[in-house]
């Protein structure tokens, strides 16, 4: 009777620790806050973009120039047919694809003249359903003229449609077999970052990346790796063709705000040497800002870290 007794209570104690241990693992496996769906709506369906501000150190021409950049996440209603914003949603509910909507804007010198470019990402708020973004444009302007990409999602191929005042660059159609965008990797951080891509990839890199460097996008291969420690978290992503690193710095609790990222690679221009573009989160605030276009409404650019 005692060995049994002596026998049983082991066993209790073997089954706590391994239950113990069980839950450390899946504490090690699941460390990010994911949010119910409620909690979800509750910050991102308030009518309101959240818009961040970062100093920008901006890798161009083989040097640092600084600058400001500018993320604007905000939802919207998109048309899965036409692939752009709905007006009027209530009307074509089956046509309606609620997506997280990216606008990341860059403006710094290089010398006398500016840089100014926006990349636009329209990404499914259903990853699960939907794992690839529908759309992504990208447009650069500066002194020396303009230039143009755009991503379509049409079955199972992305359309690209890329225009450029660079003859090598040049105005062009082509098709691309669907793979993750790079571009992607920043709402899918704000959605659910435990579906973030890792391990050997197919992946085309950031059409701002593509542009400026002259490239035509195409699929590539990519390591991703996801780090957590803590409050913080890291997801990187590494061309070993291109040499190139991007890096991005979140927290690890909902609403998974990004702190910063870093992207290093080769410098185009008259000196080929690697380099490391920055940015730095200096200042974020929820604001209907497609309302705020007034004169009295310019003392926001100061909350917003824009003066």
């Amino acid at each position: 009777m005692k060995i049994l007794l002596f026998t049983l209570m082991c066993s209790g104690l073997i089954a706590i620790l391994l239950g113990q241990d069980k839950g450390h693992q899946e504490a090690k496996t699941n460390p990010l806050s994911i949010p119910p769906a409620s909690q979800f709506s509750d910050y991102w369906d308030q009518g309101l973009a959240e818009i961040t501000t970062y100093d920008l150190q901006q890798e161009r021409y083989g040097e640092i120039h600084p600058g400001t950049a500018n993320t604007i996440f905000v939802t919207e209603p998109f048309s899965k047919s036409k692939q752009v914003k709905l007006d009027y949603p209530s009307q074509t509910p089956k046509d309606n694809i609620p997506v997280l909507k990216l606008n990341m804007a860059r403006k710094f010198y290089t010398g006398v003249y500016p840089y100014s470019t926006m990349l636009s990402i329209f990404t499914p708020q259903n990853l699960e359903a939907h794992p690839y973004s529908t759309k992504a444009v990208f447009s650069a302007q500066e002194w020396c003229g303009q230039s143009y990409s755009q991503l379509n999602l049409k079955d199972k191929k992305y359309n690209l449609e890329q225009r450029s005042y660079f003859e090598s660059h040049g105005d062009g159609t082509v098709t691309l077999d669907k793979a993750i965008l790079e571009d992607q990797i920043w709402s899918t951080i704000r959605i659910n970052p435990e579906l973030l891509p890792q391990g050997s990839l197919n992946v085309i890199p950031s059409l701002s990346y593509t542009q400026l460097c002259h490239q035509s996008p195409k699929a590539v291969n990519a390591t991703g790796t996801l780090k957590q420690n803590g409050k913080k978290s890291i997801y990187t992503l590494h061309y070993p063709d291109y040499d190139r690193t991007l890096t991005i710095h979140f927290e690890s609790e909902f609403p998974h705000y990004i702190e910063r990222w870093e992207e290093e690679a080769y410098s185009i221009g008259r000196e080929s040497k690697k380099m490391k573009t920055t940015a730095t989160a200096k200042a974020r605030k929820m604001l209907d800002y497609w309302s705020k276009h007034d004169l009295k409404d310019a003392p926001l650019r100061k909350e917003l870290g824009l003066d």
